[in-house]
């Protein structure tokens, strides 16, 4: 049997590594010691994806790359390494050469989009009082209070950052789509994800937030993403 590969983990917009806390615990449960979660200072697609090169890059061994949200962008820009053994997009975008997360959005908008609104310093923040319904309304208030609190502002501008050459179409790939989602639309994860021919599609029933929702779920597909490509 093949060793297990690391897992990477890579949070998306509004959101830091802990937002995978759960997810890591349910991994750890299933066996994984080696799992990490990248820090992404969220400023621009090249300096996440930088961010997220140099994490893998230090690992001994396969890497698995799990992306949410942007997230997913940020994994399909960065999962060209050698040791990327597989890519899973968790409620992500997955663009293709030359479009963006902002292109992507446009074509079938988010239900939240109003509810987006950027400072006089060019971060694009969620609505406190609007992001238990926008991002997480599926979460108890409690849980949504912090992490409207603690939500990590990106650069309204990396929105419009495009990928150059996409891991997706060198790598296998698995995809969660959440059917509840408000911040990108469910149709928008369909049409991305089917376009990628992945080896597994599962869909839950799920906020923009599966990962913290249902990590059972989530954690199960990154497994059996492990197990199968290594």
């Amino acid at each position: 049997m093949s060793a297990k590969p690391t897992i990477v983990l890579v949070h998306g917009f509004w959101g830091g590594a802990a937002h995978w806390s759960k997810v890591i615990i349910a991994l750890s449960r299933k066996g994984y010691d080696k799992v990490r979660a990248v820090e992404m200072p969220l400023t621009s697609l090249k300096d996440d994806a930088e961010r997220t090169r140099k994490m893998v890059r230090q690992q001994e061994g396969p890497v698995l790359l799990v992306g949410h949200s942007y997230g997913g962008a940020v994994i399909t820009e960065a999962g060209d390494l050698p040791n990327v053994v597989g890519l899973v997009y968790i409620a992500a975008f997955a663009p293709d050469a030359g479009e963006s997360p902002g292109a992507i959005s446009q074509v079938f908008p988010p239900a939240a989009i109003a509810n987006l609104a950027p400072d006089s310093d060019g971060y694009l923040w969620i609505k406190y009082d609007k992001f238990h319904e926008s991002f997480c309304q599926d979460l108890t208030a409690d849980e949504s209070l912090v992490m409207a609190a603690a939500q990590k502002a990106p650069i309204a501008n990396t929105f419009g950052d495009t990928v150059t050459n996409p891991a997706w179409k060198k790598k296998p790939v698995w995809y969660q789509l959440s059917s509840e989602d408000r911040m990108i639309n469910p149709e928008n994860q369909k049409r991305m994800a089917e376009r990628m021919n992945p080896r597994k599609l599962i869909t839950l029933q799920a906020s923009h937030a599966s990962l913290a929702s249902h990590p059972a779920e989530v954690a199960a597909l990154i497994d059996e993403a492990a197990s199968a490509a290594v």
